[in-house]
């Protein structure tokens, strides 16, 4: 027997279909469609958090320090006037040093981030910004399962769909 249900379709379309299944899932919380996606996307996504979850805190901070353009109050740009050794003149942009700390991730966890980066797609919010569902789902999602030993997705049908038939289920996170 197979590992894994090849619903009908070529790999990949097959692959593209359960990534934005996941990629949704996770951002939005829930997603409807048939009982035999939902059970594949359930397998992938389990596995996404897991990694999550496992590798949830580990990283350090660091302060660096970074340097920007100083801006007036309207917003734009400080220009000083400034002579070259050839005696041109010419405008200068005035800089601000600041320091910011910054997250540092350890080396597992960057790998898990990176595998993780092969699922999820970038996906839009509802106000058209894009959401960096990788940052998401370690920010947001992965902390709320932190004592949880597993099954973070739970299935619950809804009856069969108008036309072929097919079993619908809601596939959501617990």
């Amino acid at each position: 027997m197979a590992g894994y249900r090849r619903l009908g379709r070529k790999t990949a379309a097959r692959k593209s279909m359960l990534r934005n299944l996941v990629t949704t899932l996770i951002v939005e919380g829930k997603v409807t469609t048939t009982e035999t996606r939902a059970k594949e996307a359930a397998r992938i996504a389990e596995n996404v958090i897991r990694m999550a979850v496992k590798e949830q805190a580990n990283f350090t901070t660091k302060t660096i320090r970074v340097s920007s353009a100083k801006l007036d109050d309207k917003g734009r740009k400080v220009l000083r006037t400034a002579t070259s050794k050839n005696n041109r003149i010419y405008d200068v942009v005035e800089r601000q040093d600041d320091t910011k700390t910054v997250q540092v991730d350890q080396p597992a966890r960057l790998a898990a981030r990176r595998r993780i980066m092969k699922t999820l797609v970038e996906i839009k919010d509802k106000d058209g910004k894009k959401v960096n569902t990788v940052n998401y789902l370690f920010n947001d999602v992965a902390p709320r399962y932190i004592n949880r030993p597993g099954g973070y997705t739970r299935i619950i049908k809804t009856g069969v769909r108008r036309g072929d038939s097919a079993p619908m289920v809601i596939l959501e996170l617990v």
